[in-house]
């Protein structure tokens, strides 16, 4: 199947445009993150209870998109059309542990300097984090684990790299990370050592490329998403040691919605 790569990038940055809504909310609490729970009284969003994922969009007017969107992260990436399309090139350096637990997962700010090209936009990362399990699925298959790179463009728009992860080998780059895990939500740690980004992301084997939205409240639309083919490996041992923290922070897969799923093989 074919598709007009001019038109189909057009409607990209048309659509990139309507993540600049939620890019303030990404960039102080981060995809994942744990602002927007609204008031005392309003049950706090979460992945179980009054605060389920089937429940976000009812629990404050700002996240009524998580129930109404059209657009929503995350899916089962199966039935994609393969095309050429830009691709995406990373330019991350080694950062400073700066890791944060903020209750609904552990986060990694970034300092400036790291970006990934898509096209001819420019996007600054602005942390990465994690979910267990996966949030995406690979042709109905989960994986035990999924890392989301999130960046921000000059303009506001907002673009993810998801990572899906297996149990293997220990993962040497991630480690620094996974040896000092915040265990207490709210809680910050700085720890000695640098993450060498560019170690983690996967060697090869292609991405898909959609779009998609925040998958947490306020669950905004239009962003630009690229997954992995190619999982990377956590030891069963790293894996244990954040499933004790957060058993389950994966929101269910979501409609496609005739969305385009490009295969960028």
């Amino acid at each position: 199947m074919s598709v007009d790569r001019r038109s189909f990038l057009r409607g990209f940055v048309a659509c990139a445009c309507c993540a600049t809504a939620g890019a303030s909310f990404a960039e102080t609490a981060g995809h994942g993150g744990a602002a927007g729970h609204g008031s005392a009284a309003a049950p706090h969003w979460g992945y179980e209870g009054a605060g389920a994922p089937d429940k976000w969009g009812q629990l404050q007017p700002d996240f009524k998109v998580c129930q109404l969107g059209v657009e929503q992260t995350p899916i089962d990436l199966t039935g994609a059309m393969k095309a050429e399309i830009g691709g995406i090139r990373h330019d991350y350096k080694s950062i400073p542990l700066r890791i944060v637990n903020n209750g609904h997962t552990v986060q990694v700010n970034a300092d400036p300097g790291s970006s990934c090209l898509i096209e001819d936009a420019r996007y600054e990362l602005l942390q990465f984090h994690f979910h267990h399990p996966s949030e995406h699925l690979l042709a109905g298959k989960r994986f035990e684990m999924e890392c989301h790179f999130v960046h921000k463009a000059a303009n506001g728009a907002l673009a993810v790299t998801g990572v899906l992860i297996r149990p293997g080998a220990a993962n040497a780059a991630l480690k620094p990370v996974f040896d000092a895990l915040p265990e207490k939500p709210g809680s910050e740690i700085r720890a000695a050592g640098a993450v060498d980004l560019g170690a983690v992301l996967p060697s090869g084997g292609g991405y898909f490329r959609y779009m998609g939205s925040l998958t947490t409240p306020p669950c905004s639309e239009g962003l630009t998403w690229t997954v992995y083919k190619q999982p990377i490996e956590l030891s069963v041992a790293q894996i244990e040691k954040f499933a004790k923290l957060f058993p389950n922070n994966a929101r269910p897969v979501q409609r496609q919605n005739r969305r385009f799923l490009i295969d960028a093989s």
